[in-house]
């Protein structure tokens, strides 16, 4: 389910969609904020260009949503099912949990909207 080739591996690694051999951004690291969003432009491996079309990654708006939906109910469930902190806390949980993981929702969010429009081609894989 988690090894190449598989959606998940692209989406949870940030790697190509189409190869899975390099990262999609220049960094690996997210919370270098100022190279957040900074992404290639074509796979180094197989020449996939990752912006399909102008403003692409517009659409990773919609799916940050509800990925930050995600992690905002993980931390209420966390902090008030399993803590039994009071709705004040449980509040500023949800907070500091949805600031605090902002830049892997915003790379999360890019690698699931652009795994729905590209599919993993084993033919572009580098061979071992």
């Amino acid at each position: 389910m988690f090894k190449k080739g598989s959606k998940l591996y692209s989406i949870l690694t940030g790697t190509c969609p189409k190869c899975h051999e390099e990262s999609m951004f220049k960094n690996k690291n997210p919370y270098i904020l100022s190279e957040v969003l900074s992404m290639h432009e074509t796979c180094s491996n197989c020449g996939t260009k990752y912006k399909i079309e102008p403003s692409f990654f517009y659409g990773a708006m919609y799916v940050s949503y509800a990925v930050g939906i995600a992690f905002a109910v993980a931390a209420f469930v966390i902090s008030f099912v399993f803590l039994k902190a009071n709705i004040n806390t449980v509040f500023i949980s949800i907070v500091v949990t949805l600031i605090v993981f902002l830049p892997i929702i915003i790379r999360l969010s890019r690698n699931i909207w652009i795994n729905i429009f590209m599919h993993y081609d084993k033919s572009l894989a580098k061979k071992n």
